[in-house]
């Protein structure tokens, strides 16, 4: 059974609840979202694998997220389901990003078939292509896929938590962060630590990649909020 974790961005219940049940019986994890913002939010921190997406929503517009969460995220895929099916509303969701866009009301099985082709794509998935599976910074080396980091050359051994961290920051440059945004996204909603926890992961994070903890390039502060990761 597939363990892929797919984010439904939907404004409809009826929909939702459908989608949700159909494609947990598939084996996917499922997780939703009934706003264009907190769509957004939720495929920034919990890195879910394919984003299922309706066009008209309230707060954004499932159009705006997707182009928003590209700014970010080039490599995600990203399915829109509308009952907007015209040719122009096909090209205008292609081009700001989507990888495929299915037309309600549709046919579950057509759905899922498109779904699972998103994410037998290499680029998707990260199993081939060093632009999703290899990141590269300073003197560091990212492998996703592989989860193993390589410092001037030599492999650097890290935790699982301390990967995981690693790898939010590598996939997600330039965004500010909070430590409650990060503590949510690494460790989960129903962690019991502290700020405090963030503090020591990316203090020992910075030292195994070499960072100058007093003028860090890389895993930077912004005092009185949190951390910043620049390549």
């Amino acid at each position: 059974m597939s363990r892929e974790k797919i984010l439904v961005v939907e404004d409809d219940p009826s929909i939702l609840r459908g989608l949700q049940l159909n494609l947990g019986m598939e084996g996917y994890t499922v997780r939703s979202a009934m706003d264009g913002e907190a769509g957004l939010a939720m495929a920034q921190s919990e890195l879910p694998d394919l984003l299922l997406v309706d066009v008209m929503l309230p707060k954004m517009g499932g159009l705006q997220l997707i182009q928003a969460l590209r700014a970010t995220d080039p490599d995600i895929p990203i399915v829109v389901i509308s009952a907007k099916g015209g040719e122009s509303d096909k090209i205008a969701g292609l081009d700001v990003g989507a990888d495929d866009y299915v037309v309600k009301p549709f046919s579950l099985p057509e759905l899922l078939a498109r779904i699972a082709a998103a994410l037998r794509r290499p680029r998707a998935r990260g199993e081939t292509g060093a632009r999703r599976a290899t990141r590269r910074f300073g003197e560091a080396e990212v492998d996703l896929a592989a989860r193993r980091l390589v410092v001037k050359g030599a492999p650097v051994t890290l935790t699982a938590r301390e990967f995981d961290l690693l790898a939010f920051f590598v996939q997600h440059p330039g965004r500010v962060y909070s430590r409650e945004q990060l503590m949510q996204a690494v460790w989960g909603a129903h962690y019991a630590g502290t700020a405090r926890t963030v503090d020591n992961f990316v203090a020992r994070l910075r030292n195994h990649i070499g960072d100058d903890a007093d003028h860090p390039k890389h895993l930077e502060t912004v005092r009185g909020f949190g951390y910043r990761f620049s390549p």
